[in-house]
């Protein structure tokens, strides 16, 4: 690319390297607080068109959400509806069809993101963003590839650019055979047995999608329990959920040789009682977590220093180790979730307009959005007990609940955690239905300082599934009215 004079330039107040939930908010926010404001970002649709919002909204959460819906429309049809009187016989899946609707759902929120910028009048530039070196006279130049091909200054810089899948070793993805995240949302038709390497939030969700259209699917896992982070009660009523729904589940294997051939993969590994297995599947999902990404940001030149895993190194106030670079979202520590890269775009926004905004790293909600769902925010039992913290928890099950029971969808239950002594809500754990809604009032109890004696007094509507949430917070008192 050729340099550019200073003159020649666009020149910003801030330049944010990726359009994904951190990158496009941030660039939002800082339009709104009165900076001139650009957003780069190389997503592109199957059309070569910009296609912002990241892994979310591109192979990740949005896409992910609306092949769960569709599995489970079909799932009810074929094994619930006619409990309600509705008879549906013949019913079919057109996967190409259900592949479209996932594509229009994704474009809707690339083309919102986009419009989005119009409105608050954000640059977009369609490419990938690189530091052409350190900054000269407070001021950093950043390339910009094709198809935008051009360069921009900027005197403050965020980096949002997001992560990318992990491989295992041997078994690079080619998103026919062995699956990403990626991958595992195109798959042009439902295989009749699926592998899963994972029991994490991607390995699950589709994982199930595929279930309910009918694949004989086989979850591998390395650790020994399943779903470790996630309180024990929860994990333990999940797995046996999970498991007579169909979903073959096994736990301490050690993976060994993976080989894809011309329409399959074969898979070695070794069960936790050391029996060797080798189980041969038309699709392979490697779902392993996820690793920064920093492909091509060339941080080294303008001073951005990596950790040893390949985060981008920040402060508590996500500053990085250049002058007025900012980093956020699954680039930097913490939790790589969507809403946690959110609220740290708008924090770094706002810090730079001289506002002083605070992120509680403890009260940020998790969810897997299986059926039933699981959401938890806080701390589980078995932190608090290896912390030493005298706790007290009450529970209520959806199976007493009016409305739970209307859904014809009662599996599950709500769990509170408080002090001992205060009586502070602690944590707050949630597994079945609209869990990923119910698990807002937590987050907010705990926003707010709020005992659990709080929830209790809070007149929540009837017949609700948030009631259940009222009763898990007398349950902590032992003193539950419907059970």
């Amino acid at each position: 690319m050729p340099t550019l004079r200073k003159t020649d330039m666009d020149q910003f107040d801030v330049v944010v390297i990726g359009g994904g939930p951190g990158g496009y908010v941030a660039a939002i926010r800082a339009a709104q607080l009165g900076f001139k404001t650009a957003c780069i970002d190389d997503w592109k649709n199957a059309k070569g068109l910009p296609a912002p919002g990241g892994t979310c909204t591109n192979v990740g959460c949005i896409p992910s959400k609306a092949l769960l819906q569709s599995s489970e429309h079909f799932d009810h049809a074929q094994h619930h509806f006619a409990e309600h009187g509705i008879t549906a016989s013949g019913v079919k899946m057109d996967v190409a069809k259900m592949l479209a609707r996932k594509d229009m759902v994704v474009k809707q929120n690339n083309d919102g993101i986009l419009y989005l910028f119009k409105k608050n009048k954000v640059t977009f530039f369609h490419g990938r963003g690189s530091f052409a070196g350190a900054a000269k006279e407070g001021v950093y130049q950043i390339d910009v590839t094709e198809p935008a091909k051009t360069s921009i200054q900027g005197k403050h810089i965020i980096i949002a650019t997001g992560s990318n899948a992990r491989s295992l070793t041997g078994a690079a993805f080619d998103e026919k055979l062995i699956l990403s995240n990626d991958g595992a949302l195109r798959i042009g038709e439902t295989p009749k047995s699926l592998g899963v390497i994972g029991a994490g939030v991607i390995g699950l969700e589709m994982g199930s999608v595929w279930r309910r259209l009918g694949a004989d699917v086989t979850v591998l896992e390395g650790l020994p329990t399943f779903l470790g982070a996630v309180d024990e009660q929860v994990a333990k009523e999940a797995l046996k959920l999970f498991t007579k729904q169909g979903l073959k589940i096994s736990l301490g294997v050690k993976v060994g040789a993976i080989k894809a051939g011309k329409n399959n993969v074969s898979v070695e590994y070794t069960t936790a009682d050391g029996k060797t297995e080798n189980v041969t599947f038309d699709r392979l999902i490697v779902s392993i977590g996820r690793v920064p990404n920093t492909n091509g940001l060339n941080a080294d030149a303008a001073g951005v220093k990596l950790d040893e895993r390949g985060f981008v190194t920040v402060d508590g106030d996500c500053k990085t180790t250049a002058p007025n670079v900012w980093a956020v979202g699954d680039v930097v520590r913490g939790p790589m979730l969507a809403h946690k890269a959110e609220d740290e775009g708008v924090a770094v926004a706002e810090r730079l307009a001289g506002q002083h905004p605070h992120i509680d790293f403890n009260c940020i909600p998790w969810v897997i959005y299986t059926s039933p769902e699981i959401a938890w925010v806080g701390q589980t039992e078995q932190q608090l007990k290896t912390a030493g913290v005298a706790y007290k928890a009450g529970s209520f099950p959806f199976m007493a609940n009016g409305r739970a029971r209307a859904l014809g969808n009662t599996d599950g239950f709500v769990k509170i955690i408080a002090d001992a002594k205060t009586d502070k809500v602690l944590g707050m754990h949630v597994i079945g239905p609209m869990a990923s809604e119910l698990i807002a009032e937590g987050v907010m109890a705990m926003e707010f300082g709020a005992s659990s004696e709080d929830i209790a007094r809070i007149c929540h509507a009837h017949p609700t599934l948030s009631e259940a949430t009222k009763e898990a917070a007398l349950a902590v008192d032992k003193r539950t009215l419907n059970m």
